[in-house]
């Protein structure tokens, strides 16, 4: 007799019938499913294989592909630092590490109470204020940690 699938899993069978289980909503399935759920489950993803008719490598590399799909859930602070040309020319890296390091935390990681989680982005369209960065969806141009951290400390409140 076969276990019971787990809520991860049945939420992503239902979200995959919820687009018809066309195998061309796949990013879509993606996002719906981390927008409730904060991430895609790796338990979930042979189950969308199954939904869509697609490979399990096809699912996987699709998830692989995408920086924006998480396999665990972000922080309830989502730090996210522009590391394209522009910014990258205007110190992104050493804001980079000047952040981790303040947080005690490694680029993609999220914190131990996970309360904070920082990413690195590829463009933010903010050149123009390189270098850029993003506290919950929050613009921010001519970043720097002090002005990293005030809104943090702003979203933690």
């Amino acid at each position: 007799m076969a276990e019971p699938a787990s809520p991860e899993v049945e939420h992503a069978v239902a979200v995959c019938a919820a687009h018809g289980n066309a195998a061309s909503e796949l990013i879509e399935i993606f996002h719906d499913i981390q927008d409730e759920a904060g991430c895609v489950a790796e338990t979930a993803l042979p189950a969308i294989a199954k939904a869509l008719n697609l490979s399990r490598a096809e699912v996987h590399g699709v998830m692989s592909f995408y920086h924006d799909f998480r396999r665990t859930p972000a922080g309830r602070v989502r730090v996210q630092v522009c590391r394209a040309e522009s910014c990258q020319s205007r110190g992104a890296s050493a804001l980079i590490e000047a952040f981790c390091a303040r947080h005690d935390l490694g680029l993609g990681e999220t914190s131990r109470d996970g309360m904070l989680t920082i990413e690195a982005v590829y463009c933010l369209g903010n050149c123009a204020l390189s270098p850029a960065a993003m506290v919950n969806g929050r613009l921010v141009g001519r970043a720097d940690v002090a002005r990293l951290d005030a809104l943090v400390a702003e979203a933690r409140s």
